[in-house]
């Protein structure tokens, strides 16, 4: 699958320094390259565009992240020997496909593949061809046709955005006229349509399957919080905090989602001409009727990728290359470390809506001094100090808020309990005029009130 010929050791995940380029700007971005510069050999990292929180780790480079042919020659004058496209537009605007073109080993999926994500129709027609269990569905065009799909499956209603949309394209209401009014907004976009679904009962689970076109390998499980407040009230946003591991969810539904959706979808993926590569991100719903597909992503989630990375004791580079270059079945068994990983989002004031910008952050090395706590950067910019700040070094700049999810704070322990504990501590030290976070990340799970029908 990559041009580029590394040696047998390397691709056996026993890989010296590599020059690895990663793509993305969030806190994704920055756990992927956290997690590459904790590995045992000593790589060389570049980002584009990268954040404040990268720039300690990485070079950063300005290119347009939208841009296929700019990436790809940034890769090639950097001498990159793989790149990581780590959201989702890069890899539905093709930047993967544009890398492979000019002989670069890329993990994450060929534009053709990553419509599993960047169309929710097409997802269902290849579920559906793999025999995949997932939400029933109809597929709508006109405001006619959603209303009878509303209809037939009454209420909870179930209305999705066929394409991208951050996060933020499900509307899940008891409310018809809220649900029309948000399927009226979709079908205005251009080639505008949307999936209308039966509402799925149960605790959702999301599950990072890593692809290199035939094999699979599955990283752990975790759970995010989509909606803003606590106790899931609010609007959905693209996650306000995650944990991991999952101790109630079923014994074996790691192998049955490998068995029953992961592998399968890989297959047909494959069948069709198009293989995929990268992370299939399986959204799960663990139902009365069992388990079931939510939604397909093609690259990991934000922010259960800094949960699940931060418990990730393998080499992180050998993985991706393997995935990269269609060797994972080559791969040892991973390693994970026992402890509990729990990280909280602190947004910006207004987040989901209209966010403020421009405010300084503080607080970030007083939390980092916490045992198990650590910071990644999203929406964060720096900007010169005022004239006549006598306290700056020569050169330092100013932390401030640069987006809707500013920063996401991360904690480690030895159980939830611990984790969820030393997280908060952290939350606690950072200071952003006017932001907010969720304070119950992780709780009903400690509490031991997350159910799973049937179970």
């Amino acid at each position: 699958m990559g041009g580029h010929c590394l040696s047998d050791l390397r691709a056996l995940g026993r890989l010296g320094a590599v020059r690895i380029l990663v793509i993305g700007t969030g806190a994704r971005e920055h756990a992927i390259t956290r997690a590459l510069s904790l590995d045992t050999e000593a790589h060389e990292l570049h980002a584009a565009p990268g954040n404040p929180g990268i720039g300690q780790l990485a070079t950063l480079h300005a290119v347009d992240q939208l841009d296929p042919e700019a990436v790809a020659g940034l890769a090639l004058a950097i001498g990159a020997e793989l790149v990581v496209v780590g959201p989702e537009a890069p890899l539905a605007a093709g930047v993967s496909d544009a890398v492979r073109q000019v002989g670069i080993p890329v993990f994450g999926p060929a534009g053709a593949a990553a419509r599993l994500e960047s169309s929710k129709a097409f997802a269902k027609e290849v579920m559906a061809a793999a025999g995949v269990p997932t939400a029933m569905a109809h597929v709508c065009t006109s405001l006619d046709e959603v209303a009878a799909a509303l209809d037939a499956f009454g209420a909870p209603f179930v209305v999705k955005d066929d394409g991208l949309a951050a996060g933020k394209g499900v509307v899940v209401t008891e409310d018809r006229d809220a649900a029309l009014e948000h399927a009226a907004a979709c079908l205005e976009k251009p080639e505008g349509r949307l999936v209308v679904e039966e509402y799925l009962d149960g605790p959702e689970v999301s599950l990072f399957c890593i692809a290199d076109g035939a094999d699979v390998v599955p990283l752990v499980p975790a759970q995010d919080f989509k909606r803003v407040g606590d106790g899931d009230a609010g609007p959905n946003t693209g996650g306000m905090g995650a944990y991991s591991p999952l101790d109630w969810a079923p014994e074996g539904l790691v192998e049955e989602v490998l068995e029953r959706i992961a592998r399968p979808t890989v297959a047909e993926m494959a069948r069709r001409g198009t293989p995929f590569s990268g992370v299939l991100y399986v959204g799960l719903a663990l139902t009365s009727r069992g388990t079931r597909v939510v939604e397909f992503n093609a690259r990991f989630g934000d922010p259960e990728t800094q949960v699940v990375l931060a418990r990730l004791r393998s080499p992180l580079a050998a993985l991706l290359l393997a995935s990269a270059t269609g060797t994972l079945a080559e791969l040892p068994p991973l390693r994970w470390a026992e402890e509990a990983a729990v990280t909280v989002v602190v947004a910006s004031e207004g987040y989901p809506g209209s966010v403020r910008s421009g405010d300084p952050i503080t607080g970030i090395e007083d939390a980092e001094s916490i045992e198990g706590v650590h910071v990644l950067h999203a929406g964060t910019a720096l900007v010169p100090r005022p004239a006549g700040d006598d306290d700056a070094a020569p050169g330092e700049g100013v932390l401030v808020s640069a987006g809707g999810r500013v920063l996401s704070v991360v904690g480690i322990g030895a159980d939830l309990a611990a984790a969820r504990e030393t997280v908060y501590a952290g939350v606690e030290q950072v200071e952003l005029a006017g932001s907010h976070h969720r304070s119950d990340i992780a709780l009903a799970a400690l509490e031991g009130r997350v159910a799973v029908p049937g179970v």
